[in-house]
């Protein structure tokens, strides 16, 4: 496996691969992989004949006070990881080099970034289009694969490719779950032991929140969503950011329940770690 820094280099690289023939994979990340990001990787070795892996914590998707210097990582180790999977190219750029000087562009989709966590984090998905777009064009990509956890920017994502006429296909892959029902995310690595109870609220509450609705598939949306945050509110280190119910394409918010309602949930534990979770609410 080959790690370049450099985007010009990368570009070059994924330009020869494309001139040889070889359908190129791949896999968007920040870094501090886990085993979500593992399985992220095989599905792109299985649909692709070469896959990059970018590592790069994106300042530009972090307002001031988020965790952007504290974002865990370690070089070595993902390096070590993505390798065993078989990874063909880790670019691992610096931002100096992702956003040069007199920088002046972004990224923006309307409608679907202004709720959820757009609305508790204005300008985030911005940064997250903006970055996308630029991997897009350094890798050259045929497919992309991401995580169903962070469920509206796998939406925007997919929007923005389908606006902007990307020939890239969008892959979302399914959350990826620690045995004891946590979503897999690198933001887990902040949480304290004594935590761990309160952080699995999120995972139980969505389990609660689809018995409701096997046992009476008329249940009203206000009633799981208030069902949901007695739940989570009955650990006392959780604060809720949001508990919406929205359609799986649009994000609007649901008046009844449908095949493609989506429970979607932010939550912080101890005001110190935003956690995400989804589910669909019936059975596929």
């Amino acid at each position: 496996m080959k790690i370049v820094t450099a985007a010009a280099e990368i570009q070059q690289l994924a330009q020869k691969l494309r001139s040889d023939g070889y359908r190129i994979g791949l896999v968007p990340t920040m870094g501090w992989f886990h085993e979500g990001h593992l399985s992220l990787m095989r599905t792109a070795k299985m649909k692709a004949d070469k896959v990059i892996v970018t590592l790069f914590v994106n300042p530009m998707q972090f307002a001031e006070g988020e965790d952007l210097d504290s974002y865990p990582h370690d070089l070595e180790r993902d390096r070590g990881l993505a390798e065993k999977e078989g990874v063909d190219l880790l670019f691992a750029p610096l931002a100096a080099d992702m956003y040069g000087q007199g920088f002046k562009t972004s990224v923006h989709v309307a409608g679907l970034t202004e709720g959820l966590c757009g609305g508790d984090r204005p300008g985030h998905f911005d940064g997250v289009s903006t970055v996308v777009s630029k991997l897009f064009n350094l890798t050259l990509p045929h497919l992309a694969v991401f995580g169903e956890k962070d469920f509206q920017q796998l939406a925007v994502i997919r929007q923005m490719v389908k606006d902007l006429d990307f020939p890239i296909e969008i892959i979302g892959h399914p959350i990826v779950r620690e045995a004891n029902g946590l979503a897999m995310s690198s933001r887990n690595s902040y949480l304290r032991e004594e935590e761990i109870t309160a952080a699995l609220s999120l995972s139980k509450s969505i389990g609660h929140a689809r018995s409701l609705v096997a046992a009476d598939p008329a249940v009203s949306v206000a009633h799981i969503i208030t069902a949901v945050k007695e739940l989570i509110h009955r650990h006392r280190e959780c604060s809720v950011d949001y508990v919406e119910i929205v359609d799986r394409l649009s994000l609007a918010p649901c008046s009844s329940i449908t095949a493609d309602s989506v429970l979607v949930l932010a939550v912080k534990i101890n005001q110190r770690v935003r956690l995400l979770d989804n589910s669909l609410l019936t059975v596929q």
